[in-house]
């Protein structure tokens, strides 16, 4: 991921490196292996099931696709509100439009709660615009994403299935620096040392979900866990020899988030990663393959579901950690290849899916400047389409899900640009791949406009 939207969610400047006591230990037992058999279930999406052949042409599968947004008036329904600020009901309705299958929802715990003491507050005022440069819209917080979504989610039933991921430690909650950890390093990305006020979080938004009409099923425990941005100390040592301390870090906020979740009622299921897409490893950053290796068995089998970042684009060689990962042109099969023989290294019980939780096309390096002549833009989509079927080929990737859909103007990979006066053909791609389509049916067509 990216760094996040200055006026929206994390306020930390662009850089190079960057619950109640749970229930018994029974009962979340019970809780899981009533819900094992859904996982699998859920993961396929489709009635024809996880790969083998139909009898209309299709090979029986499908890509459900996701987006993230953080703008509430982005993605309130047009029947719950049908009037919104100039120009932002228009591309409402072109997000609308996408009919994604899932929406990503992520939340800073510090700028929820950043005084200890102090309950969670879900309605802290944004601005609305995107690191200060409008259009600006404002609303109310997270409280209005979970309306927004809940809208959505009344209007578009089986679509805009949350998967929320929570970042950003409060300094109240934040371990000491240790290890190797980023000049200047943030507390924001060191992991709470204060497990039993993570776990409280979690229920608190919950709760406040559960007051706002918007259901939230599937969760994961931190942002991008092998990103120094994000999660620190990666290493003892700033050196490639060393171990990486991350994933255990990672591996004890897993574990709190499922008492978090088992302490409260509801269906809540997690899903594991939420990996920048290294596929080499860093001095200051875990290579995915590496982090799942490190991860303790109990955690790495702990869900059905691995979540990994993926953006389309050529790699550069630098050894620093580049918030689009080692991006690739076509799928980055090989850093697929990587993750899926680490998880099936842990021998779980039953194959991990996996979801593309942040993917996106810009320039010839996501995240550096995007050109936006007709022809760059057509060659980006054609890129990010041989993604997409590469991703729908490979039997175990179920979802993709696209980083934003407003254009961050520091991290230009979104569908619309930043002052909300077009859309690019990336855009015309994921409506041809969006919810519309019949289920098992074979991919769509290259649009027009990507040609």
């Amino acid at each position: 991921m990216p760094p996040a939207l200055a006026s929206e969610i994390v306020r930390r400047p662009a850089r190079s490196t960057t619950a109640p006591v749970a229930p018994s230990f029974f009962v979340g037992l019970l809780r899981r292996a009533a819900f094992a058999a859904t996982l699998v279930a859920a993961a396929c999406f489709v009635p024809a099931g996880c790969g083998g052949r139909d009898d209309g042409g299709g090979d029986g599968r499908a890509l459900a696709i996701g987006v993230q947004e953080f703008n509430a008036n982005l993605f309130w329904s047009a029947g719950a509100r049908p009037s919104l600020p100039a120009p932002f009901g228009p591309f409402r309705d072109r997000l609308a439009a996408l009919r994604p299958r899932y929406f990503r929802l992520l939340v800073s715990w510090d700028q929820a709660q950043p005084r200890a003491g102090a309950p969670p507050s879900f309605a802290r005022r944004e601005a609305g615009c995107v690191r200060d440069v409008p259009p600006c819209a404002p609303y109310q917080g997270v409280r209005d994403r979970l309306r927004a979504l809940a809208s959505q989610q009344r209007a578009q039933p089986g679509g805009w299935q949350a998967l929320v991921v929570l970042l950003e430690t409060p300094a109240w909650a934040a371990a000491p620096a240790q290890g190797c950890e980023p000049r200047g390093g943030d507390a924001r990305a060191r992991p709470p040392s204060d497990l039993a006020a993570y776990r409280r979080f979690v229920v608190a938004l919950i709760e406040e979900a559960r007051r706002d009409g918007a259901t939230l099923r599937y969760w994961s425990a931190w942002n991008e866990p092998n990103h120094p941005g994000f999660l620190n100390p990666q290493r003892e040592r700033c050196t490639l020899g060393s171990a990486a301390l991350a994933p255990e870090r990672y591996a004890r906020m897993v574990r709190a988030l499922e008492q978090g979740l088992d302490a409260a009622p509801g269906d809540q299921r997690i899903v594991l990663g939420e990996l920048a897409g290294y596929d080499r490893p860093r001095p200051t950053a875990a290579s995915a393959a590496e982090f799942i290796r490190a991860l303790p068995r109990d955690v790495a089998c702990l869900s059905d579901v691995w979540s990994q970042h993926a953006y389309v684009g050529r790699s550069g060689r630098a050894r620093g950690a580049d918030y689009a990962g080692d991006a690739g042109p076509a799928g980055s099969p090989g850093l697929l290849a990587a993750v899926e023989r680490a998880l099936d290294a842990h021998g779980c019980r039953r194959r991990k899916r996996i979801w593309i939780t942040e993917t996106g096309v810009g320039g010839a390096r996501a995240g550096r400047p995007r050109p936006t002549d007709q022809a760059s833009l057509a060659a980006g989509c054609r890129d990010l389409q041989r993604a997409l079927l590469a991703w729908y080929r490979d039997p175990r990737v179920d979802a993709a899900f696209q980083y934003t859909f407003r254009e961050d103007n520091l991290f230009p990979v979104g569908l619309v640009d930043t002052p909300l006066t077009r859309t690019y053909p990336t855009y015309d791609l994921f409506r041809a791949w969006g919810g519309g389509r019949a289920p098992g049916a074979p991919p769509p067509a290259l649009p027009a406009s990507c040609r």
